[in-house]
C-alpha cells in the first residue's frame, strides 16, 4: 500500500517522531492512523527502557509557589543535554512533577531511597494490624506486602499515580518523555516547604 506524504506528515505532527519511524509505522498498519500511534508508543517505551542507564546531568530546577505563597515546590529533573532541557516537552514535564509534589506530598523519589529502617518499621506496624485483626497466619505476609505497595505508592514520588491521570504512575509519564525526546531523564531531588510547618 502506497503512504500518501500527508499522512506521514500527519502522524509526525501528532507524534514527535521521525519522518521514517511515521512512514514505517503506517505501512506496519496498512495506513491506520491511530494503530500507527501505538506502534510508536509501543517502539518509543521499548526505547525508553534503554535509555534509562544513561548519565543525565543537563536539566532544570524548577520552582513552584501555590497557594498565594502558602505552599512550595523546588524540584530537580536532569536529561542528557542542554537541547532538550530548553524544550516545552522537558519543561512541560519538570512542571507537572512540581505540581505532583505540591498535591500528593511524596517524601521520597524513589524506592530505593526510602531507608531500611522506614520500611522494617512500617512492616512490623503492618503485621501488627493483621494479627490484631484475628487474620490467619498465612496471609500475613501478603497482606503486609499489600501494604508495603501502597505505602510506596503514597510515599515515593516515582511510584504515586498521576494527579492528571491516574492510570499512570509518575514513572510512567517521565517514561513517554523519554521515548518522546529521545534522552535519559532523572528526578534528582525535590523539597516541599508548607507556610507554618
Amino acid at each position: 500500500m502506497e503512504i500518501s506524504a500527508s499522512l506521514v506528515k500527519q502522524l509526525r505532527d501528532e507524534t514527535g517522531a521521525g519522518f521514517m519511524e511515521c512512514k514505517k509505522a503506517l505501512e506496519e498498519t496498512s495506513g491506520d492512523l491511530e494503530k500507527a500511534k501505538l506502534v510508536l508508543k509501543e517502539k518509543g517505551l521499548a526505547r525508553a527502557e534503554k535509555k534509562i542507564g544513561r548519565t543525565a546531568s543537563q536539566g532544570l530546577i524548577h520552582a513552584y509557589i501555590h497557594g498565594e505563597g502558602k505552599l512550595g515546590v523546588l524540584v530537580e529533573v536532569n536529561c542528557e543535554t542542554d537541547f532538550v532541557a530548553r524544550t516545552d516537552d522537558f519543561k512541560e514535564l519538570v512542571h507537572e512533577i512540581a505540581l505532583q509534589i505540591a498535591g500528593m506530598a511524596p517524601e521520597y523519589v524513589a524506592v530505593e531511597d526510602v531507608p531500611e529502617e522506614v520500611i522494617g518499621q512500617e512492616k512490623e506496624i503492618y503485621r501488627k494490624q493483621a494479627e490484631n485483626e484475628g487474620k490467619p497466619a498465612e496471609i500475613i505476609d501478603k497482606i503486609v506486602e499489600g501494604k508495603v505497595q501502597n505505602f510506596y505508592k503514597s510515599k515515593v514520588l516515582l511510584e504515586q499515580p498521576y494527579v492528571r491521570d491516574d492510570s499512570k504512575t509518575i514513572k510512567d509519564l517521565i517514561k513517554e518523555k523519554i521515548a518522546l525526546l529521545g534522552e535519559n531523564i532523572v528526578v534528582r531531588r525535590f523539597a516541599r516547604w508548607t507556610l507554618g510547618e
